[in-house]
């Protein structure tokens, strides 16, 4: 079986990657199974700069705020603001805070510069504007959408005006309420303003789509694209919002399947512009039915935004997951023998890439047992996974960053 394994193991390069897939995809997914840990982050950056440089990739989309992230790509596009800005105010989830994340987004930015626009690499955030303790107010994404068609189109057609929106939307503050997360009662998702900004922003979607060839003509296409990205925005967090409020027992489920929907769609929007690297969890990108625990919950299931997206576009969506050895100082230690994770830290490469289904074919029938991760920030690879995964980034010990 040793034999086997080996031969299934490569070097960690973009060119092992394309071998390995039928065709250039147009979104390369690479997951991780734990957040905040550079020496991952780092090897993003390596791979996006190969993908860069050998496949003519030009985007890389981070599991991160989608509205936030307009910020980032205003910088290394035309270097508008200053680096300590951008970092501060055009990511979530405290990714802003990580070294490897300055340094790609410096990286792009002295690449881009002097180059023409349509050579210019681009920044996305694929999230919506969540966190898992509470959802953002769509006054931003919604008021955004309306200026972008108040002064682009016939009045009329609009289904109401700014000072309806500002009143229906009231203050921030009552949508980011994080007691609402732990109690519909708390949201205000399914009040009567909230009811009439969902058909509002629908109607204001609409109208974007009808009027799609007149804006590109009267704009641009990127100012198109982000007032699509408004759209999705703001039509998600009021539905995200909406279901905050349910008390059945499906809501959290919900609520997760809302989030990865709402990756799908943008991951979606990002494949029309060409060939995109993402990176998020590897729970957003795989193309199995996602699973989680949260407070006394029973088993959560849901599609993952990287199963939405490969459904509409099969072999043009491919995934990477990574799997690792140790985390020491998480309390992450050497594996047991009989997982995944255990043959392969056994294998002498520090780090490698595995033909997923050339391994899971090599273990046979009788899949290798899971992994049971001592700490809850580290999701072990799950064995039947293997074959529905186009390759394996493992690597064997993570460092402290």
């Amino acid at each position: 079986m040793t034999t086997d394994i080996q031969d299934t193991v490569h070097a960690v390069e973009a060119a092992t990657v394309m071998k390995l897939l039928p065709s250039r995809p147009r979104l390369l997914a690479l997951g991780e199974p734990t957040h905040g840990e550079d020496t991952l982050l780092d090897l993003r950056n390596e791979l996006f700069r190969q993908l860069i440089e050998q496949e003519g990739y030009r985007t890389i989309a981070i599991e991160s705020d989608c509205t936030m992230g307009l910020v980032v790509d205003e910088y290394v596009t035309s270097g508008t603001g200053t680096l300590d800005e951008v970092m501060e105010h055009g990511f979530s989830h405290d990714w802003g805070t990580s070294a490897a994340n300055r340094e790609l987004v410096r990286w792009m930015r002295a690449f881009n510069d002097g180059r023409p626009v349509s050579d210019r690499l681009r920044f996305a955030g694929f999230d919506g504007p969540l966190e898992i303790t509470h959802a953002a107010s769509p006054c931003q994404a919604l008021t955004a959408l309306h200026g972008y068609l108040s002064t682009r189109v016939d009045p009329e057609l609009l289904p109401c005006t700014a000072e309806t929106l500002h009143r229906l939307l009231g203050t921030d503050d009552q949508w980011t309420n994080p007691a609402a997360m732990m109690n519909p009662a708390e949201s205000m998702g399914q009040s009567a303003e909230a009811c009439q900004l969902r058909l509002l922003a629908d109607d204001l979607a609409a109208l974007l789509d009808v009027q799609t060839p007149h804006l590109i003509k009267a704009t641009s296409r990127d100012d198109w694209d982000r007032a699509r990205l408004y759209g999705r925005s703001a039509t998600g967090l009021l539905r995200y919002h909406f279901w905050m409020a349910d008390t059945s027992p499906a809501r959290m489920t919900r609520l997760l399947g809302l989030r990865d929907q709402t990756m799908a769609h943008n991951l979606l929007a990002l494949a029309e512009r060409g060939p995109t690297l993402v990176h998020a969890h590897n729970s957003h990108l795989q193309r199995d039915e996602s699973t989680m625990r949260m407070w006394n919950q029973p088993l959560l299931k849901w599609w993952s935004a990287g199963a939405l997206v490969s459904a509409r576009l099969g072999e043009e969506y491919a995934f990477l997951a990574t799997a690792l050895g140790t985390i020491r100082h998480q309390g992450v230690d050497t594996p047991q023998p009989d997982t995944v994770e255990g043959l392969l830290y056994a294998l002498p490469e520090a780090r490698c890439i595995i033909d997923a289904p050339q391994l899971a074919t090599a273990l046979g029938d009788t899949l290798p047992a899971p992994r049971v991760s001592p700490w809850f920030g580290y999701s072990a690879l799950d064995p039947a996974h293997l074959a529905t995964t186009d390759a394996l980034v493992f690597l064997k010990d993570v460092p402290r960053s």
